[in-house]
């Protein structure tokens, strides 16, 4: 790694144990690396537009006043959605 600084980070007791755990199972190399990977995770978190309850609102009312759906069972919905796939083709608007 290029460019690399050190910092100093206090963490509680609880973290630490999760920290040395990752390392210890094998899910990763280093202390170090598991800072990084939740930084990364943050960073997306932060970045990534968050939809609000009111947009999540709107978006439920429009779905329900666009009526009945086509399809009326759940295995309906996967065969098309299988369907799709296997034929590599986008869902209608």
């Amino acid at each position: 790694m290029s460019n690399v600084q050190k910092v100093s980070v206090a963490l509680t007791a609880e973290f630490v144990t999760l920290l040395k755990e990752a390392v210890e199972t094998g899910e990763y190399t280093s202390t170090s690396e598991v800072i990084r990977d939740a930084l990364r995770d943050w960073k997306v978190r932060r970045t990534t537009p968050m939809i609000g309850v009111d947009e999540l609102r709107r978006l439920w009312d429009e779905g329900i006043a666009s009526g009945p759906g086509r399809f009326k069972t759940i295995g309906a919905i996967k065969k098309e959605a299988r369907r799709r796939a296997a034929s590599g083709k986008q869902a209608k608007p």
